[in-house]
């Protein structure tokens, strides 16, 4: 019976492609696969668990956390902690980076994690998923230190997402292209499905929360009215607007069709230089576009090359095709 190649014999034959790849990242994601089994269990029985909506505390960014989303961040956690592989663990949903059990070996990797993206659309079946980010830690064996998770998105080794849809989805880059595996319920293993997926440099379809438009900056403003304009317009063709509201969900679809995904700077609360974490979301999924042959920019600077001042710090997004996200950053540099 052929059931197709696991995610454990795809990545020993990528670190044998790929001789300056150490092993020591197939147990990791292994683990961590585990955990995003579990949660993925845990979304599709929701309805049925009580387990939806709101858990009645704010995390460290001010939202309303969600049930899933404390469930989901033990889960992982308890996962991880054991395994030998980290140094230290960060979370979106935890103030400061996860200390360690005592009598827990340390590692040579960091581990950060969005374990609920989108979480606040379980209640309506919207496909939601785990974001995650590996780095190498500075020293390998003690304790992660909060400098020791500040690195630019240049250093991750390894970075991904699982998506809980109507199938459950790894896709992961370790910086060798971006490959998608989707998880076989009846063996409870990844099977590779979807190999070196690219993201297209054209696109017609774009992704944006459009009722922010009159706290947008010019630039955004001027891409998107050329893109509704149409066909009568300056682009001279007609765009589709496609918005899930779940990063995941609209980053997914860009990996696998195309498209181009915008969270800009908005004027609504200037405090905040952006909706997004560099950290738990921006990162992994610039690392994920660029190695997919797109691009990733907050309109003014490259994601990747941001050199972090805070473990939850935010900053605008504009990522997907190639073509698309050069053109925005062409309207910031113009004005």
């Amino acid at each position: 019976m052929h059931i197709g190649k696991t995610l454990t014999q795809f990545l020993l034959e990528e670190s044998r492609r790929h001789p300056e790849a150490t092993g020591d990242l197939a147990p990791l994601l292994n683990d961590l696969m585990v955990a995003c089994k579990y949660i993925g269990s845990l979304v599709n029985r929701a309805g049925l668990m009580d387990i939806r909506g709101a858990a009645g505390a704010e995390n460290v960014q001010g939202e309303q956390q969600q049930k899933l989303d404390v469930i989901s961040n033990e889960a992982i956690l308890q996962a991880m902690a054991w395994t030998g592989h980290l140094a230290g663990m960060a979370s979106e949903e935890m103030d400061d980076p996860y200390v360690l059990p005592q009598g827990v070996a340390r590692g040579k990797y960091l581990l950060l994690f969005d374990p609920l993206d989108g979480s606040s659309n379980i209640d309506v079946n919207i496909s939601v998923g785990t974001i995650f980010s590996i780095l190498e830690a500075p020293v390998a064996g003690r304790d992660a230190t909060v400098e020791d998770f500040l690195q630019p998105g240049t250093r991750q080794v390894c970075a991904g997402y699982t998506v809980y849809g109507s199938s459950t989805m790894l896709v992961y880059t370790r910086g060798f292209g971006v490959n998608g595996f989707t998880l076989d319920p009846n063996i409870g293993e990844f099977i590779h499905t979807h190999p070196d997926m690219r993201v297209p440099e054209d696109t017609k379809e774009y992704a944006i929360n459009a009722s922010n438009y009159r706290f947008w900056e010019a630039p955004v403003q001027r891409y998107i009215d050329e893109l509704n304009a149409g066909k009568s317009g300056l682009r001279e063709r007609d765009f589709n607007m496609r918005w899930v509201g779940s990063m995941v969900a609209d980053v997914h679809r860009i990996l696998n069709r195309g498209g181009v995904f915008m969270y800009p700077f908005d004027t609504k609360d200037p405090k905040k230089p952006g909706k997004l974490r560099l950290m738990y979301e921006a990162n992994p999924m610039a690392f994920l576009i660029e190695q997919a042959g797109g691009a990733a920019t907050t309109g003014r600077e490259r994601i990747l090359d941001i050199q972090p001042n805070a473990l939850h710090q935010r900053v605008p997004v504009i990522l997907g095709s190639r073509n698309e996200v050069d053109r925005v950053t062409t309207y910031y540099q113009e004005q």
